[in-house]
């Protein structure tokens, strides 16, 4: 009998350290989010935190690879390099998972061009 209650204090124990980890690395993810300068409200910003995960997306391999070693030291966050994109976007992860399920590498770079950060390039005609 003492077992099952020792266990169970354990239990809500460790309940208590994980909601005080989610809590600081939702400071880390706030903070990265702050340093990127996206130019989000606060709001906006800890609205980001009710997705599960947070897609990065990046207009070049240069800035990916400057921050990609956040990757390991935030939890939640996954950064992918969108070459039509202008500038850092953020997306729910989910939404980046359901949009390419079931699509090929050729789909999958052809719909970057329109979404997730990517805009459509402009015909410049010089007159």
């Amino acid at each position: 009998m003492r077992l099952e209650k020792d266990e169970k204090s354990l239990h809500e124990y460790l309940q208590e350290i994980d909601k005080k980890i989610d809590l600081l690395n939702d400071q880390k993810i706030l903070f990265f989010i702050d340093y990127l300068a996206l130019g989000l409200s606060k709001d906006d910003a800890e609205d980001c935190l009710k997705w599960e995960n947070i897609l990065f997306v990046v207009p070049d391999r240069h800035i990916s690879n400057q921050i990609k070693k956040y990757k390991y030291s935030i939890s939640r966050i996954h950064f992918l390099t969108n070459p039509n994109a202008e500038k850092i976007h953020i997306f729910d992860f989910n939404d980046w998972r359901n949009s390419t399920r079931n699509k090929t590498q050729f789909q999958i770079r052809e719909f970057l061009k329109t979404n997730f950060g990517g805009v459509k390039k402009q015909d410049h005609d010089s007159k």
